[in-house]
């Protein structure tokens, strides 16, 4: 009797499940659309860093925010629970290990501590993630509510034209901001990206209704081992990166000093200043160095499921996987013809390392070494022959220029960190504060630190400044928890590199400025948050 009930327990899920409501299946859509349109619209609308441009992307994570709204209620009114990566598998590991511990309850002592040590691993990993996950999100409302507050108890408004900050009565011991307006902006900004994580890590994490279909796991490995979501998601991002390099090359080329040939930029009207749709060229290199490490490590996931699909002894280089190595060769080729310097040094460092991942995963077979080296030769190649001759020369003067004159904007920010080292100055008021501390009237009057490190410390101060450390922390540590999308740890790998070369870049640049490159940074970081190592 015991038996049979624990068999009832222990069946498929997926039949005791109610049907997707439509509504549910609207909401998932609109979803799956907006992040396409998101991955595709930042970096072509030069780099969305007008104003329309970010309230276009504004209103998108707050329809995303509504859709995630939306089903969140859906479950909590109907009871309607969907199927997701993680959850069916581990209860199903749960139920097993009830199932042996059973079945074994006679062998003694020994297995039962055993099985009783199992359990206890499985739920240790399953409370990492609980926690991880709840830290995140109290974390994410945090920072929300710190800019908020900022912008409701600002100290000051700064009026551009007549250079004078206007005082407003305040409460000092809350966080403020010396530039309202500047602090609602940025809050309105961060919730649309707040409200975009969330959605699209919520709907990578479902299933859809082929995968709800099969046998929970089967069924995976001819498609790279990653779900349909994912797969669909990284093919925009990475087809839309390899577009979007190559026509920054043949703009170069051309030598127009229009971005997209329709735009002529207020700033940076050379045509070596500038690169693809960004009116900045490191702008564009530090985009492209969050893509590049994506697209090859989505290759090998790709190859290493097509290799032990059904297709594994089909011809040398089939499968869709190997359209991503020219995408990835053009997107990794393009940040150093971009001649941005900060760009290639941190784009070459990434293929050292990349190279030394691949090569540790591929530790057997001669020829796909010597394919791999080869693929890394031909970056550099092209690399080489289209953005060297530019590229030289800038970094021979790469101290002598001192750091392109930030070596004043690095002394003026490292002072302003100390004037307001709890609550900063306000987020998003960097420039209306910095020109309180150039030297003359003639001075720089710099809009960005080129350090995004002292810059948040600076607007955020260390009490801010620590909360999105620590959210940062939690995203890189989720991997370790149990539950989610199981993937190989070169995936994974690849991500963090992209990551990681974002925030050495950040040290000496302004990538999280850019709405383009923060959406992306954090879109890669909201699929590292669904995704777990193999137990």
């Amino acid at each position: 009797m015991k038996g049979s009930e624990h068999a009832r327990r222990s069946g498929p899920r997926s039949a005791s499940r109610p049907r997707t409501p439509p509504a549910y299946r609207l909401c998932d859509g609109i979803t799956e659309v907006l992040l396409y349109f998101g991955v595709v619209f930042a970096p072509w609308a030069f780099g969305a860093t007008e104003r329309w441009s970010i309230w276009t992307l504004n209103a998108a994570g707050y329809a995303l925010g509504l859709a995630l709204i939306a089903k969140w209620w859906m479950r909590w009114r109907r009871g309607y629970r969907p199927m997701r990566w993680g959850e069916d598998e581990v209860e199903t590991q749960d139920l097993e290990i009830g199932d042996r511990a059973a079945q074994t309850a006679g062998d003694g002592e020994k297995t039962r501590n055993t099985e009783q040590g199992t359990r206890n691993g499985v739920g240790r990993a399953r409370s990492v993630t609980k926690v991880l996950t709840a830290v995140l999100g109290t974390l994410t409302v945090l920072i929300l509510v710190y800019c908020l507050v900022s912008a409701l108890n600002a100290r000051s408004t700064f009026f551009p034209r007549q250079m004078a900050f206007v005082p407003h009565d305040h409460v000092s011991w809350l966080p403020h901001s010396y530039d309202s307006a500047a602090t609602w902006q940025a809050f309105w900004m961060y919730l649309g990206l707040a409200l975009m994580f969330w959605a699209a890590r919520d709907w990578l994490l479902g299933k859809t209704a082929k995968e709800r279909r099969e046998a929970k796991g089967e069924g995976r490995e001819g498609d790279g081992g990653l779900p349909a979501r994912l797969r669909r998601l990284l093919w925009v991002l990475c087809l839309n990166g390899a577009v979007l390099a190559l026509e920054g090359i043949l703009q170069r080329l051309s030598g127009t000093s229009k971005l997209l040939w329709l735009l002529q930029p207020v700033f940076n009207e050379s045509p070596d200043a500038q690169f693809g749709p960004y009116a900045y060229r490191s702008n564009a290199a530090q985009y492209f160095n969050l893509v590049w490490p994506v697209c090859l490590g989505y290759w090998w996931a790709l190859r290493r499921a097509h290799g032990k699909g059904p297709r594994a002894s089909a011809r040398v280089g089939g499968g869709p996987h190997m359209v991503l190595l020219p995408c990835a060769v053009v997107v990794a080729a393009a940040p150093i013809i971009s001649s941005s310097r900060g760009g290639a040094l941190v784009a070459t460092a990434g293929m050292l390392v990349a190279l030394a991942l691949l090569m540790l995963a591929q530790r057997r077979g001669l020829r796909m070494r010597l394919g791999i080296m080869l693929l890394f030769g031909v970056i550099l190649a092209l690399a080489g022959g289209f953005g060297w001759e530019k590229l030289e020369p800038r970094l021979k003067t790469m101290f002598s220029d001192e750091l392109g004159g930030r070596v004043e904007i690095y002394r003026n920010a490292e002072q302003m960190a100390r004037d307001f080292p709890l609550f900063g100055t306000g987020p998003g008021t960097f420039p209306q504060v910095y020109h309180l501390y150039r030297a003359n009237a003639r001075a720089t009057w710099a809009a960005y630190a080129h350090n995004d490190w002292l810059e948040t410390r600076i607007t955020f101060g260390w009490v801010g400044f620590s909360m999105i450390v620590a959210a940062l922390g939690s995203v890189w540590l989720r991997w370790f928890g149990d539950g989610g999308i199981v993937t190989h740890r070169l995936f994974v790998f690849m991500i963090w590199l992209a990551l990681a070369g974002c925030l050495v870049h950040a040290r000496f640049d302004f990538p999280f400025q850019i709405y383009s490159t923060l959406a992306l940074f954090l879109q890669l970081c909201a699929i590292l948050f669904c995704l777990t190592k193999p137990r």
